[in-house]
């Protein structure tokens, strides 16, 4: 069924914006997210304390990409409106999909530039931390935090 069905698309020849609406409702939506490892001029790792993850843990700060933003511009974005800050998104270290959610997540390495930390509604809490001093944090932020450090040397 499958295969009469890719030969009559194929057949069809439909505008691209056609394609993209038709596949668009035949498609499930999702979420695309994004994480960043952000490094300090002391080689330290930026960590969130977000209000919406229980027991205090820290955590690598991220968001989700708004409609017809980059991935790059919309880590960045979110960073400045969650604390104040303002970072650089510079190398995409790994795109990884949730099985548990219908979510995308794009993970980033980059350079903390500066800005004042503002607690907001998400973020109570920042701190830099040296890898040797990370807290406690998901092994697979870990990993990503590793595999950044890996590339700077």
């Amino acid at each position: 069924m499958t295969e009469i069905l890719l030969k009559i698309w194929k057949f069809l020849h439909l505008p691209k914006n056609i394609q993209l609406f038709v596949m668009r409702k035949i498609n499930d939506q999702f979420l695309i997210g994004v994480t960043g490892i952000f490094i300090d001029y002391k080689n330290r790792i930026l960590l969130f304390k977000h209000t919406y993850r229980g027991n205090n843990h820290w955590s690598l700060p991220g968001g989700y990409v708004r409609a017809k933003e980059h991935p790059k511009e919309g880590l960045e974005r979110e960073l400045k409106e969650e604390s104040g800050l303002i970072v650089s998104a510079d190398e995409r270290l790994r795109i990884r999909t949730d099985r548990q959610t219908a979510r995308l997540d794009i993970v980033y390495s980059g350079k903390y530039i500066g800005g004042v930390f503002t607690p907001s509604p998400e973020v109570k809490e920042i701190a830099f931390f040296s890898f040797e001093e990370l807290p406690q944090i998901p092994k697979d932020q870990l990993i990503f935090i590793n595999k950044a450090l890996e590339g700077k040397e």
